[in-house]
């Protein structure tokens, strides 16, 4: 979507920070089935080749049920992940080749803490190396000591070694929340915020050479963050910083929204309700409802087959899940868009909303006396939009 600028400095930073990081070998062999023009299969895969002498296996087009069967014969030993990848292999019917394979790392990003330790198990891998990272940006990290869920670490001791960090913003509009001073508040540990990355153009570590398109790369930077006169990277992605410098994703830019006074984490929710689903694609996104404050919940979830049950569906939800985090909405779809990185495509799903007028696809809403999903039909959605109907 937005051609990125890749010096010489920035190719070689990437490639080798997962390289040295996690502690790669000359005689690993890496399984890649990841799009080439994307900086995960590129940089981080093929990277490993030009910069390192690694084995590197380049697949066509990635297949969940070919997966094992190529890891066992090209004699993998790293194999790379992006978005939905593990949750597509978990969805497989177990097979003799998920555990006959001699893959000791899954490296990647994007694996939900949901389905972390029954990826691991089931398949047999014992190093997840999950980072974090976007192909422009200066504050890339990782997790190179397989601590659950998390995407990375900075040193909470010598935090000015690598200048990142996680600051307040308002969740809705990702608007930078600053001090009496006018420079951006820093997050404590275990309160969410936007990672932001200092900029510094002669360091190699924490230049940011931007887009092809310059007037992009103004809405990536802010000044007066750390310091008053400095400039920052803005990640626009949320995440939460632990007590000893372990980084969680939370959510991107947008997704998070707030109902009944909680902010609502659609990264968490969709890998909670995809859980309780048997691992089927869901999107979870906010919706607006006339004269309700913030945004409720709407889930789409593909069930081609009209197999879902949402009488247990509801019930496996009030114990999984607070009630404020429950989606209001339900959308059944036969399938839901995806990038080629295996991202779910949100947008035109907000738009379209729950309107029965514009959606042809079988809506459902949560009627909070009986906690149970009704079907939302023309005269229900006439009420909810009067306010006769309490949500």
């Amino acid at each position: 979507p937005k051609a990125a600028i890749i010096v010489h400095s920035r190719y070689y930073r990437m490639a080798s920070l997962v390289y040295n990081g996690f502690r790669m070998r000359a005689d690993d062999v890496v399984y890649n089935c990841l799009p080439l023009y994307h900086s995960a299969g590129n940089i981080v895969g093929v990277g490993q080749c030009l910069l390192h002498g690694l084995t590197v296996v380049v697949r066509k087009k990635f297949s969940a049920s070919g997966f094992w069967d190529d890891c066992i014969k090209y004699n993998c030993t790293v194999v790379q992940y992006i978005g939905e990848i593990c949750r597509y292999l978990l969805n497989q019917p177990v097979q003799e080749a998920e555990r006959k394979h001699r893959v000791r790392m899954a490296l990647g990003n994007g694996l939900r803490a949901t389905i972390w330790k029954e990826f691991t198990q089931r398949f047999g891998i014992p190093q997840i190396a999950e980072f974090y990272g976007a192909t422009e940006c200066n504050c890339s990290m990782g997790n190179f000591d397989n601590k659950f869920g998390a995407c990375g670490f900075n040193s909470r001791i010598l935090p000015f070694i690598y200048p990142i960090n996680l600051v307040r913003v308002n969740e809705d509009t990702m608007e930078l929340i600053r001090g009496p001073d006018g420079l951006c508040i820093q997050c404590k540990p275990g309160e969410p915020g936007q990672l932001v990355g200092r900029i510094k153009q002669s360091n190699p570590l924490q230049r940011f050479d931007g887009y092809l398109n310059s007037e992009a790369n103004s809405k990536k930077m802010a000044r007066d963050v750390f310091t008053k006169g400095d400039c920052a990277y803005l990640t626009g992605d949320v995440l939460v910083m632990d007590e000893l410098g372990y980084m969680y994703f939370r959510d991107r830019t947008g997704d998070t929204f707030r109902w009944k006074g909680e902010n609502v984490s659609t990264t968490e929710v969709e890998g909670t309700l995809s859980r309780l689903l048997s691992m089927t694609d869901v999107v979870v996104y906010g919706v607006e409802v006339p004269g309700a404050e913030g945004k409720a919940g709407m889930a789409a979830i593909v069930d081609p087959d009209h197999t879902c049950d949402l009488e247990r569906f509801a019930e496996d939800m009030k114990k999984a899940l607070p009630a404020y985090a429950r989606p209001i909405f339900l959308r059944l779809v036969l399938e839901l868009n995806k990038t080629s990185t295996f991202k779910f495509q949100k947008m035109d799903l907000r738009k379209e909303g729950y309107d029965p007028n514009v959606v042809k696809d079988r809506l459902y809403y949560l009627e909070p006396r009986l906690g149970r999903y009704l079907p939302l039909d023309l005269e229900a959605y006439r009420r909810i939009q009067s306010g006769q109907a309490k949500l």
